[in-house]
C-alpha cells in the first residue's frame, strides 16, 4: 500500500483526487492516526454540496465522526490508479532482484524507480513525472 508520506508528496506535486467507490484514504488528522478507510456505497460515501464535497461516514459507530471535508483527507491511490495517471509516460514494470522497477518517461527521458512495494515504485515514478510537468 502506498505510504501516507508518499501520498502527501504526490498531493503537493499536484495529484488531484476525484473520489470513487473502492478508493482508499486516510483522514489527515493526528487523532485518527494511520487508519485507512475505503469509499463504499452505503458505508463511506462522497456527498457533494454547493460549498464543496464531504465524505460521509454512514453508520460508522466506532468513530465520533459524521463527515469530513474532502480537503482533510489524503488519497492512497492503488497500483492501477497510479499507472492510469502515469498514462503515456508509463513505459513498463519489471523486477530488479527482489524489488519492483517502474520505468517512466520523465521530461522525455526514460528513468527507473525501484522499491520493494510495487505501489511505492509507481508512486515514486509518478512523483518524478508530476514534478517534471510542473
Amino acid at each position: 500500500m502506498l505510504s501516507t508520506e508518499l501520498a502527501r508528496r504526490l498531493l503537493d506535486a499536484g495529484l488531484n483526487w476525484s473520489p470513487l467507490p473502492g478508493d482508499r484514504f486516510v483522514v489527515d488528522r493526528p487523532a485518527l492516526g494511520e487508519e485507512v478507510f475505503y469509499l463504499a456505497d452505503m458505508t463511506v460515501e462522497v456527498h457533494t454540496f454547493v460549498g464543496g464535497s464531504v465524505i460521509g461516514f454512514n453508520g460508522v459507530t466506532e468513530w465520533a465522526l459524521d463527515s469530513v471535508n474532502l480537503e482533510e483527507t489524503l488519497w492512497l491511490p492503488r497500483e492501477d490508479q497510479l499507472r492510469a495517471v502515469l498514462g503515456h509516460d508509463f513505459v513498463g514494470l519489471g523486477m530488479q532482484g527482489r524489488e519492483y522497477a517502474v520505468v517512466a518517461l520523465v521530461e522525455g527521458a526514460s528513468q527507473t524507480f525501484v522499491h520493494p512495494d510495487a505501489e511505492e515504485a509507481y508512486g515514486l515514478a509518478l512523483l518524478a513525472v508530476l514534478r517534471g510537468r510542473g
